[in-house]
């Protein structure tokens, strides 16, 4: 894939401190999460970032003091930390790195942050960041009783609906407060949470009580991902039958069977990520070239930022050879989008 799509490739280094940034709503239960982390479980040893724009300190009882730089950090009983980032994400996470191998993990709260592409562009290119942490997933508190009117509020004109943004942008929902609606309501939430964002793992929750293990540490922002996509989804759906709206987010997918000429499949992508990336809020590939042998290629994008590279498992023998593709924005073609992709296969003189 050409330069002009900011590609790179995934860092493979182990070492590598992984980072979970954590979206939602004010009231979604960020503040209870970070509490339950800090003061409650004692498996991981997690150090948590909030940005100066938190709904709350994240406990008035717990940060008894005023943390004014963000190299104060307030140690836990169990082994956890807490620090407010003021501005410069850079410069805290540089601060961290010292001592970043006494943590399984970083997590960063996001409050109000509809878009966490910044903070993906900055870890992922930023060598003084880069050399030391990885983004492991992205996660969406959602609050099961309030989600829907988030979701459906009217913006002005040019203006984005954050929540939509939110769930869009996530490899994890967090479906808090599933205890507070009927089974059929949950159930209608998930069905709408899916139209935004299919490949996206709803976990269901009550008072901010998440499984860590199935939120942190799962890789799951990574170029192979696109591997674990249901099937199912990948297969004409009833989306095509709904009204179009330019203001709606929707997750498509496609696949097609064949190999993919390599110079066309570069120029379709530089020319969608030119006019659309402000649209295409992720994006992930499973892609077969033609003469690359055995070579099974994956890619993810957040906006016009994309990793591509050799995927860690090749075709295997016999195996048939199906591309596979997942976008997720606004305004949306099913149709167009197929019909330009399946004309970038290889064809034989």
């Amino acid at each position: 894939m050409s330069a002009a799509t900011t590609t790179t490739t995934d860092n493979n280094n182990d070492d590598l401190t992984p980072i979970t940034v954590v979206t939602g709503f004010l009231g979604a239960g960020k503040t209870t999460l970070v509490n339950y982390i800090l003061k409650e479980q004692n498996e991981w040893k997690i150090a948590v970032l909030e940005n100066e724009f938190g709904e709350v300190s994240i406990d008035d009882g717990l940060v008894a003091e005023s943390l004014d730089a963000p190299e104060d950090l307030i140690t836990m009983d169990n082994g956890c930390v807490c620090c407010s980032v003021r501005g410069d994400l850079i410069r805290t996470l540089g601060q961290l790195s010292s001592q970043r191998k006494k943590f399984h993990t970083i997590l960063l709260e996001t409050t109000g942050l509809a878009d966490p592409a910044p903070i993906i562009y900055t870890v992922q290119t930023n060598p003084k960041i880069s050399e030391h942490y990885r983004i492991d997933s992205i996660v969406c508190l959602a609050d099961c009783k309030h989600i829907t009117q988030h979701l459906d509020e009217k913006k002005p004109e040019g203006a984005v609906n954050e929540a939509q943004q939110q769930v869009a942008f996530a490899d994890r929902i967090l479906l808090n407060k599933v205890d507070l609606v009927s089974a059929e309501e949950k159930e209608a939430v998930k069905t709408r949470l899916a139209s935004l964002n299919q490949f996206a793992k709803v976990i269901e929750t009550e008072r901010s009580r998440a499984p860590l293990d199935q939120i942190m540490g799962i890789n799951s922002f990574n170029m192979d991902s696109i591997l674990d996509v249901d099937p199912a989804f990948l297969t004409t759906n009833e989306e095509d039958k709904l009204e179009h709206r330019t203001d709606l987010v929707m997750s498509v997918g496609v696949q097609f069977e064949g190999n993919l000429h390599a110079q066309w499949f570069n120029m379709f992508m530089m020319d969608l990520l030119k006019e659309r990336a402000a649209d295409l809020y992720r994006t992930k590939g499973l892609l077969s070239f033609q003469g690359q042998g055995n070579t099974k290629f994956v890619f993810q994008g957040v906006h016009e930022q994309i990793n591509f590279g050799p995927s860690k498992e090749p075709w295997k023998e016999g195996e048939t050879r199906v591309n596979k593709f997942v976008f997720i924005g606004k305004n949306l073609d099913r149709k167009w989008l197929t019909k330009s992709l399946m004309e970038c296969l290889y064809k034989e003189e």
